[in-house]
């Protein structure tokens, strides 16, 4: 059995959805594994992963005006120590994903044909993200 981790490093430029399927792609292609599992992790509290469709933009668009409704910034929270987008950055963290498991087979992502994995920010401003990515098969 092969087991592989590495790390992504994602600079965002703000709230929004960024496509990182190449690239941990490329990683699995790197662990040399024919079957078995990716788990891709983001390490921070107002950032998440998500796997969506990659076809229509308007898909990405529809999800951030839905959690803009969920999580607004003008619901006056308590915690706003790094500004009014913190709070509602740490709430849509916790109603989405902070990992993805994605088959491997035949040395690669076994996703849908309209699927990516996307690293979605929820802070307004610029971060970097860092994302583990696990690999484990043979």
């Amino acid at each position: 059995m092969k087991i592989l981790n590495d790390v992504l490093n994602v600079r965002t430029d703000g709230r929004g959805f960024y496509d990182v399927t190449r690239e941990v792609a490329r990683i699995v292609a790197g662990a040399q594994v024919t079957n078995g599992l990716c788990t891709v992790f983001v390490q921070h509290t107002s950032a998440s992963l998500v796997i969506q469709e990659n076809a229509d933009p308007a898909v990405l668009r529809d999800l951030e005006k839905w959690m803009s409704r969920l999580a607004p910034e003008s619901a006056h929270y308590e915690h706003d120590d790094e500004g009014p987008d913190d709070m509602p950055a740490h709430l849509r963290g916790a109603i989405t994903k902070t990992s993805e498991s994605i088959p491997i087979a035949q040395g690669k992502l076994v996703l849908g044909t309209w699927q990516a994995i996307y690293l979605w920010e929820h802070r307004a401003r610029a971060h970097a993200r860092r994302i583990v990515v696990n690999v484990v098969g043979e």
